[in-house]
């Protein structure tokens, strides 16, 4: 059993930056796949990127490739999602997520635990 907790999120202008950290509880973290996701009322929990246990290997959907970046500390138990160049699309709560199994992915239904969320609010 793990326990996530984000935080980081907020209110930024078009073009500004955040950083959200997910500190994890337990001492398998680096053993988790992790995975950031996000979610607007009325819609699906949508895949924003993972990173493998080890952190050396990450995947992004399209919408936020070349701005945002999941990195992994695994001797703070914490993962990373640094923001950049927002835009007003991005807003939505956002959920980090782990898979004990390793296997991390674009999938929501792959993850087994995940954090209570952080909204983030673009404005322009």
């Amino acid at each position: 059993q793990v326990q996530l907790v984000e935080s980081g999120g907020g209110l930024v202008q078009v073009g500004g930056s955040l950083r959200l950290p997910c500190a994890a509880s337990g001492r398998a973290f680096s053993t988790y796949a992790m995975g950031w996701f996000r979610q607007v009322p009325g819609k699906d929990r949508d895949f924003v990127a993972t990173i493998n246990m080890s952190g050396d290997r990450t995947a992004y959907a399209d919408s936020v490739k070349g701005r945002f970046t999941i990195s992994r500390d695994n001797a703070e138990n914490t993962v990373y999602l640094q923001m950049n160049s927002l835009k007003p699309e991005d807003t939505a709560v956002y959920y980090c997520a782990a898979d004990k199994d390793g296997a991390g992915g674009t999938h929501y239904w792959k993850y087994d635990y995940w954090g209570q969320g952080t909204q983030v609010t673009v404005t322009s």
